[in-house]
């Protein structure tokens, strides 16, 4: 027997979505005897009108999340993914202008890049081809990350990396600093300064009115900077690093706004070989996967405000 109405209670309904996560998608582009291929793993997060699924369990107001499944199967093949920020924009756009009671839709995207195989003539005429154009390696980099949020009337597009691991084997010192009866840290005028970058960065186009930027390049540009500004700065600390690698994307990318950065030191230690009669002159190190120093922090542009989450595994 269903009952129409609700017994008092004292808890309310708080914030609440829901949607399908994790939809594995590999999109082939078929260009002729060569092959392009998109690999994304996508999350639909969505929220609007959603009460009563809640408190009374009726589902009319409820998209299947088998529905939002399928939907990221049939847009690859309808759409195309011509890059993860678009996909997640065509994706959010559908849900929330497609279904009334679904007010906001968040989309979450991890992207895995692959890089072709370049292979011989010979072995390419072995197999009836002029050239090998369809054989992959994954590259093992970083994966790249997006996020899309649409109400309806703002976008809010967050893109970013992870898992970037980075080294500068010198041109880093770490002195100066305070010591109290628990430091035993030495002073390091010349040491390694490693780390693995997990990033984000938010761009400033929220409405469709704005020139939409070309996600594809905006990302191998940010991804350049970032690259760019560690290997190019003297670094007297991890934090001055961080800092020179977001000021540079803010101030070369027009179209970015607000840059953070998680960035966990991966410490190297130079190996005592004295007891062995050996002078171990910054050549022998060992790498100390914990516990290890977390730098993070935010560069945003002048004038504006954050937005980007101090916690990153929560985006």
């Amino acid at each position: 027997m269903v009952h129409s109405s609700r017994p008092a209670r004292p808890a309310m309904l708080g914030q609440n979505q829901y949607g399908k996560a994790e939809n594995r998608v590999v999109r082939i582009t078929r260009d002729g005897d060569t092959h392009h291929i998109k690999d994304l793993n996508v999350s639909v997060a969505l929220s609007g009108d959603l009460e009563e699924v809640h408190l009374s369990g009726s589902n009319a107001h409820c998209l299947p999340t088998d529905t939002t499944k399928n939907t990221v199967y049939a847009f690859a093949k309808e759409h195309g993914i011509e890059s993860a920020e678009q996909f997640g924009i065509h994706l959010a756009r559908h849900f929330v202008t497609s279904q009334e009671p679904i007010h906001r839709a968040r989309i979450r995207i991890e992207e895995y890049t692959w890089e072709r195989i370049e292979t011989s003539e010979a072995n390419a005429r072995f197999i009836g081809a002029d050239e090998v154009r369809h054989s992959f390696v994954r590259k093992g980099q970083e994966t790249r990350l997006t996020q899309i949020t649409y109400d309806g009337e703002r976008w809010q597009v967050v893109s970013g990396l992870k898992d970037l691991v980075v080294m500068n084997s010198t041109n880093s010192e770490f002195w100066g600093y305070i010591k109290d009866k628990y430091t035993t840290l030495k002073e390091a005028y010349d040491r390694i300064l490693a780390t693995e970058v997990s990033g984000r960065w938010r761009f400033n186009w929220t409405d469709d009115d704005q020139r939409m930027p070309n996600w594809e390049r905006s990302y191998a540009q940010v991804k350049k900077h970032l690259l760019d500004a560690f290997a190019e700065t003297y670094s007297l600390s991890l934090q001055q690093t961080l800092y020179q690698m977001g000021s540079r994307i803010i101030t070369h990318r027009a179209e970015i706004d607000e840059v953070r950065f998680s960035l966990p030191n991966k410490h190297h230690f130079l190996v005592d070989l004295e007891p062995f009669g050996l002078k171990n002159d910054h050549e022998v190190y060992y790498a100390a996967d914990r516990p290890y120093g977390l730098i993070e922090a935010t560069v945003l542009r002048d004038g504006v405000e954050a937005e980007i989450p101090m916690d990153l595994t929560n985006l």
